[in-house]
């Protein structure tokens, strides 16, 4: 309660905080306007019978708006999409790789390309959605599009295309003024959300006895568990000491003293399981729409709950971590300016040794990070779909949600440490492992 009176008494922090909840609201406000010419009835029902499928997965992280179908009905996939085609690209095209190390105006131009890719990725989905809603039925023989045309194609195209674009200022709108990781954020409210209705769903199942309210304590268990394991290891970290020389300036001695170089078990956090999620879904959504024998046997075979699935989902998350802890960590800029610093580790020679001892570390935390992430993020998955759990909540929700809380909290707290408070929460601050 301290934590929260010291966090109300900063103006700063305070319109921060204040400002992220305004554009978390408008965002949800935007969910619960749908799109034209959708049977809204028929889409409902076509959902009930579908939630265990891709399509409850992927309404799921746009916080219900495909299930009504809203303007922000693609979420905020299309602009994560970009963002890793992006990164892919920067790696290997010389031209970007200069501008993302030009500082600010190169990140900027980086971030228009970006921009730009999710306007042309949300066109390609927006028609790919609004072509197989055109065909689609509900379990009764509703038509869910009220009045096939190329008008009604074209309509949606630009809406659901205008609804991600209004998302993604939201996002960058929040990093910018507010707190916390604005694209997380819109995810991690996404998830929220939908978790009261899942839980009144899996109530009303125990009441008609379709689920066994012995599995009930088991499932909280389990979840309480995950959270445990998921605080712990994300709060965990590999502290390398760091010694510094004395250097002596006029009449001054600078230096001398010990500090060390934090860096976190998971060191790419929750990106991984995201980028991962959205790949997945892209694919599988185009064959869930294009009615060919061809598309449709590959859909089936990489779809939710196959053994397919599961082993590129892996796959697609251990690369992403290393892929992005290359990307975040840079061991030879690290080595150089400790070397310029005067700051070496002990028993290791400051230059080229010291970059390839923290290449070699960074290598080994982002293996265990990987099968952390993996076993999250899947695990629990296998055991709700063997239990019959009747909504999509497995370990890559639960991941998505307790990181982003933790690192909203951290700069909350970071935010008050500066003004000398004690902190979000007084006795508990969040702190590295060691």
């Amino acid at each position: 309660m301290s934590g929260l009176i010291s966090a109300a008494s900063i103006p700063d922090l305070r319109k921060r905080v204040v400002f992220t909840l305004l554009m978390l609201l408008v965002y949800r406000m935007g969910v619960q306007i749908p799109t034209p010419g959708i049977n809204g009835e028929a889409l409902t029902a076509f959902f009930e019978k579908n939630a265990s499928t891709l399509f409850g997965m992927f309404n799921m992280f746009s916080g219900g708006a495909l299930e009504n179908f809203s303007i922000f009905a693609l979420g905020i996939m299309p602009y994560i999409s970009a963002s890793i085609i992006i990164q892919l690209l920067t790696v290997v095209v010389p031209q970007l790789e200069t501008l993302s190390k030009e500082g600010e105006s190169g990140r900027r131009k980086i971030t228009q390309y970006t921009r730009y890719g999710t306007v042309v990725l949300s066109i390609i989905q927006g028609f790919f959605i609004a072509t197989g809603l055109e065909g689609m039925t509900s379990p009764n023989g509703v038509p869910i599009v009220i009045d096939p045309s190329l008008h009604f194609k074209l309509m949606t195209v630009l809406t659901l295309t205008s609804g991600t674009a209004f998302i993604m200022w939201l996002g960058e709108q929040m990093t910018e003024r507010g707190i916390g990781n604005g694209i997380s954020l819109i995810i991690f409210s996404g998830i929220v959300a939908r978790m009261p209705s899942a839980v009144a769903n899996t109530i009303e199942l125990i009441k008609t006895g379709e689920l066994s309210l012995i599995f009930v304590p088991l499932i909280l268990a389990l979840m309480f568990l995950i959270v445990a394991f998921i605080i712990f290891v994300e709060t965990s970290q590999r502290r390398i000491p760091i010694q510094y020389a004395k250097r002596v300036v006029g009449r001054r001695v600078y230096g001398g003293q010990a500090s060390h170089l934090p860096l976190k078990i998971n060191v790419s956090g929750v990106i991984p399981p995201i980028f991962a999620s959205s790949i997945m879904m892209f694919p599988a959504t185009i064959g869930s729409f294009v009615h060919i024998d061809w598309v449709q046997r590959i859909s089936a075979a990489f779809s939710p709950g196959t053994v397919y699935y599961y082993l590129l989902y892996v796959g697609m998350i251990v690369f992403f971590c290393f892929f992005y802890a290359a990307v975040s960590f840079k061991a030879d800029d690290v080595a150089e300016n400790l070397k310029k610093n005067g700051g070496f580790i002990p028993g290791i020679r400051p230059g080229k040794r010291t970059s390839e001892f923290l290449d070699s570390t960074l290598i080994r935390l982002t293996v265990v990070g990987a099968i952390y992430l993996s076993a999250v993020c899947v695990m629990p998955t296998l055991l709700i779909a063997e239990l019959k759990v009747p909504f999509y909540f497995g370990g890559t929700a639960l991941l998505i949600v307790v990181g982003v809380a933790i690192d909203t909290i951290s700069q909350i707290e970071s935010h008050l440490i500066m003004r000398n408070y004690d902190g979000f929460m007084k006795n508990n601050r969040i702190r590295g492992r060691n």
